[in-house]
């Protein structure tokens, strides 16, 4: 029997009852709303504030995911807890993925792995995806991107491989940032020591969410920078095939 906190308010920014991308089949995407991380390429800005979310209970968000729970098992797909970043709202996020795991529906988390050990110790007992990404491997080049340093993420990646839970890894290819050959090696060397890492995507730049930069208000640092050309972004791809 998996017991959670019924009562357990959380922020939920947005909802899509039928994500393709954010894990195996047909997807219920829940974006929780707040997010410790600054990344200069941030397509999703207004989900940074954890307030700017909608107040629910763990009650009330599952109760609307049973609605759909029949063709989320029948595609093979699940529940996606996305952001911001999920951890930011910890306690809500853990006792979200128990109930979902209660009524036997598939977790996915999708984070940059910005939470202390003992917490996602907890959150991956009930996890049966963890989309991780990475900004970049080079530890200065991370912080300069997001804020913050890379080591939670680091550890969060150990952590899922000795709880052996399967990682989706994605990685965006910016140029003049994270399009160094060099570090995206290492990284590569570095992730060909986790048999739990079961796909890598890499992803190309782009601009779509520059618009929200603008009407929030907040100065977007990337405006001068264009997505990767074809042939690079293919040169990191080969480089991180596994």
């Amino acid at each position: 029997m998996i017991s959670y906190n019924k009562d357990r308010e959380g922020y939920i920014h947005s909802i899509d009852t039928g994500g393709m991308v954010d894990g195996p089949g047909i997807r219920y995407v829940i974006f929780l709303s707040g997010c410790h991380l600054r990344c200069k390429y941030c397509h999703n800005p207004d989900t940074w504030k954890l307030k700017d979310g909608k107040p629910v209970t763990v009650e009330e968000a599952i109760k609307d995911v049973k609605k759909y729970s029949s063709y989320l098992k029948f595609s093979g797909g699940g529940v996606t807890i996305t952001g911001g970043d999920p951890f930011v709202q910890s306690e809500f996020l853990i006792d979200l993925l128990a109930a979902c795991k209660s009524y036997g529906i598939h977790t996915t988390v999708d984070t940059s792995g910005y939470a202390k050990r003992e917490v996602a110790e907890r959150a991956l007992q009930y996890t049966d995806l963890l989309l991780l990404d990475i900004k970049s491997f080079n530890p200065d080049t991370f912080k300069n991107l997001t804020g913050v340093p890379i080591n939670r993420t680091l550890e969060v990646l150990e952590l899922s491989r000795d709880l052996k839970v399967p990682v989706w890894m994605r990685f965006v290819l910016v140029p003049g940032y994270t399009d160094n050959m060099d570090d995206i090696k290492k990284m590569a060397d570095h992730l060909k020591l986790f048999d739990n890492v079961k796909k890598i995507d890499v992803l190309p730049f782009h601009k779509l969410g520059e618009y929200k930069w603008a009407n929030l208000g907040i100065p977007y640092e990337l405006a001068d920078v264009q997505p990767p050309s074809k042939e690079v972004l293919e040169q990191a791809r080969s480089i991180l095939k596994i």
